[in-house]
């Protein structure tokens, strides 16, 4: 039993050193290493990104058991069925404007615990998670920066289960559940070099979940003044539980993206 969720979620693009030779920042992650500012004195990174993500933990609904899902990425698109990921930001000076979004709708194997109540189980969820905040730099110099982030993150989860074999042979179940999560936490990037950089982010929160968090750390290289690239690990948490619908999971996995600076 092995699912594999491709999501959503890096922020790519930008968490660069605000300074006149160094940096961009964009949701919570991927930096450029030199501002080109416009007249208005902003600047904008777009990031399309790809996160190969495993997926483990607990899923219900209408009051049914819990399946458990337990998978890692080595079968990254084989229960993929689509995926769009992105991620953008504007930044003036010290002041940053971040958005992440990720959905994926994907077919998985699962199984109930100790297989007594089903022999396999079907598993299709389509997950929207999307992630809006702002940051302020309290620390930065020509080789890097520290900002303080604070966000929200909305989250639109649809699950179809159904039972195959043993006491619940036959039943299937379709629910779902939206909410929205307050995140915040700090990211930042150090550049080794002109080109080379290591950027990463940390976030927690809570809300309509009991327990909301985000971290990741990753290498760098830019390439020109206008496209960079990173490479590194993301991990993702969130248990909700309401009203019999229980979605308590970590997709964690490696991502890979590229940020077009203007």
């Amino acid at each position: 039993m092995r699912v594999l969720l491709l999501q959503a979620a890096v922020f790519w693009a930008g968490l660069g050193v605000a300074s006149a030779v160094q940096s961009a920042d964009i949701a919570p992650g991927l930096p450029e290493a030199k501002v080109i500012e416009s007249e208005s004195g902003w600047t904008y990174t777009a990031a399309p990104y790809f996160w190969a993500a495993g997926l483990s933990g607990d899923i219900a609904q209408f009051g049914l058991p819990e399946v458990h899902i337990d998978s890692s990425f080595d079968d990254i698109l084989e229960n993929l069925d689509f995926a769009f990921m992105a991620a953008g930001e504007a930044r003036y000076d010290r002041f940053s404007i971040f958005a992440d979004v990720m959905y994926t709708k994907l077919g998985a194997d699962a199984n109930t615990r100790n297989g007594i109540l089903a022999d396999s189980v079907d598993v299709t969820s389509k997950t929207f998670a999307g992630l809006l905040g702002a940051g302020y730099s309290v620390l930065e110099n020509p080789s890097g920066h520290l900002d303080i982030v604070a966000g929200v993150r909305v989250w639109s989860v649809d699950t179809t289960i159904g039972f195959n074999g043993g006491l619940l042979g036959g039943r299937e179940a379709d629910d779902g559940a939206t909410w929205v999560d307050a995140l915040a936490g700090v990211r930042g990037n150090y550049f080794f070099t002109p080109e080379i950089y290591v950027t990463g982010w940390g976030l927690v929160g809570g809300g309509g979940a009991d327990l909301d968090w985000d971290v990741s750390l990753a290498l760098g290289y830019r390439f020109t003044d206008t496209i960079s690239a990173v490479a590194g690990y993301r991990a993702v948490g969130v248990n909700y539980n309401n009203d019999g619908f229980v979605f308590d999971v970590v997709e964690q996995g490696p991502i890979i993206g590229v940020a077009f600076r203007f």
